[in-house]
């Protein structure tokens, strides 16, 4: 691998950071919100499974406990 001296990498880093498409204030707001979203539907499906399973549970243990 060839090696580059310090000054050419800074300049070859600030090239590439050039190059990158920053997203703007509104759509990171929005994927922000989002990810909340998805985050409470995903909290509210697990605890929903979760509830049937234990009920289930409960039910299938009282009858042979």
């Amino acid at each position: 691998m060839a090696r580059t001296n310090p000054l050419q990498f800074i300049q070859q880093t600030r090239s590439e950071v050039g190059k990158v498409v920053w997203p703007t204030r509104r759509e990171v707001l929005l994927t922000t919100v989002m990810v909340f979203v998805m985050a409470s539907l995903t909290a509210v499906f697990f605890a929903l499974v979760d509830m049937l399973i234990r009920g289930g549970l409960r039910g299938l243990l009282s009858l042979f406990g």
